[in-house]
């Protein structure tokens, strides 16, 4: 096992960067590419959500697959980092693809430019997310290790709203495309410099113990592992209830609203919020526990969320407290805690069968990730398609139209968030059954 266990803030901040131009990229893939090639590229509703759905499917082998291969990497440079440099030439290339089509792109296009920055995303972030669950095999250094990429990430988050906003004010540039080129091209320069100086800078620790299961018992064995499908399953169904709304966000704002151009500056609010708040869960997990942390985050975003079904034209700004509290909530849940639990099951599963398959793990999780993206996203454009929802740019809906768009996005969710809630209520895994776990360990070392 690894045999760092207090890291440096300077090794915690180089690991940490390669999140920020990822998340700057994934964030407007969930947030505006459903609108932008619904609206401006005319691609129906339906189809874009099953164009999501279609490409998350494929990560089912995918996943995995890298998982394992990364695992029984050996290397000169590691096992780790030789995926993460192929990937970022392929996800830079997708992006710039997706992110600033030519005039004839159609939905095809689009398909196309999802599953090749599906497959390069997936080569990024199982070896990464595993490099860092094998930096320290601390209970709570594990948590400060998550939250740093968290923070990073929601200032890649950022980053994604603050230049299109900035454009906006100063030049009054606004809508879905010129965000997208905007992002698009801050990326292509941010991904190139971040993704190298984590590959320099940080150490990939020697792993004592090798994987060499075959991938298809390995499976066998993790899905047997009770923490992790609890842990999974709360993540993926309180995910899904979180990328319903992501979606729908921009068309909430534009047409419940009525203040598309402003959408902007309310995503940085949340996501503001959402990075302010980070050191707060980190500091609670370790007061509480992270399973009751990650409970408190669940129960207070489905108690907030269906505050937005009252907002209606011009509230805009009735808008912002719901926000804030919902962004506070996502903090908890969506990124620092339950990476930080995933680090704590792989090491259960390592003292149950002698093995180190980290990056298995952590495909698992990737294809959970990346399919509750496509879920909830194809859930939120199925149910407009359902409700007769017309997303082209100068159509009217009707009340009853309308109500779908208020429903899905505000109350719906909810339902996810308490389930997600009741799952994990028992989690098995606490600080001191993780101590357990690692004297064992120590005990077979």
């Amino acid at each position: 096992m690894p045999a760092l266990q207090k890291l440096k803030s300077s090794t915690l901040f180089y690991y940490s960067l390669t999140d920020l131009p990822v998340m700057m990229s994934i964030f407007p893939v969930v947030v505006f590419i459903p609108r932008f090639y619904a609206s401006d590229v005319g691609v129906p509703l339906a189809a874009v959500g099953a164009y999501l759905f279609i490409t998350r499917l494929m990560d089912v082998v995918t996943d995995p697959l890298m998982g394992y291969i990364s695992d029984h990497t050996r290397s000169r440079f590691g096992r780790r980092r030789p995926w993460i440099a192929i990937a970022t030439p392929i996800m830079m290339l997708s992006i710039y693809k997706l992110f600033l089509p030519p005039a004839d792109a159609d939905g095809l296009y689009m398909f196309i430019w999802m599953v090749l920055l599906s497959v390069g995303t997936t080569m990024m972030l199982i070896p990464y997310y595993a490099w860092g669950a094998e930096l320290s095999s601390d209970y709570n250094e594990r948590s400060k290790v998550t939250g740093w990429r968290a923070s990073l990430g929601v200032v890649g988050q950022l980053t994604a709203q603050v230049v299109p906003a900035i454009a906006l004010f100063f030049w009054g540039i606004g809508g879905s495309a010129s965000v997208l080129e905007m992002v698009g091209i801050t990326m292509l320069v941010l991904m190139p410099l971040c993704v190298t100086t984590t590959l320099i800078k940080t150490p990939e620790p020697q792993q004592e113990v090798k994987s060499v299961v075959p991938l298809m018992a390995g499976l066998k064995v993790m899905f047997s592992n009770m923490a992790f499908l609890r842990l999974v399953g709360a993540f993926m169904i309180g995910s899904i209830g979180l990328n319903i709304t992501t979606p729908l966000y921009i068309f909430f704002v534009a047409t419940v609203l009525g203040a598309e151009d402003m959408s902007i500056y309310m995503l940085s609010c949340f996501y503001l919020t959402n990075l302010a708040t980070i050191p707060f869960w980190v500091w609670l997990s370790g007061k509480i526990g992270k399973h009751r942390a990650y409970l408190a985050s669940f129960i207070i975003i489905a108690c907030a969320h269906p505050f937005y079904l009252f907002l209606g034209e011009g509230d805009f700004w009735w808008m912002l407290p719901i926000t804030v509290v919902t962004g506070f909530a996502a903090a908890g849940f969506s990124q620092a805690i339950p990476n930080s639990m995933k680090a704590d099951v792989i090491d259960l599963d390592t003292l149950q069968t002698g093995e180190n398959r980290a990056a298995l793990f952590f495909s698992a999780w990737s294809f959970a990730q990346k399919a509750t993206a496509s879920i909830g996203g194809a859930i939120a454009m199925f149910g407009l398609a359902l409700w007769g929802f017309d997303a082209a740019p100068d159509a009217v809906n009707d009340a009853q139209q309308m109500f779908g768009l208020r429903f899905l996005f505000s109350t719906f969710p909810s339902v996810f968030f308490l389930a997600a809630a009741a799952i994990v209520w028992r989690y098995p895994i606490t600080e001191a059954r993780h101590a357990e776990i690692r004297a064992g360990l120590a005990a077979r070392e």
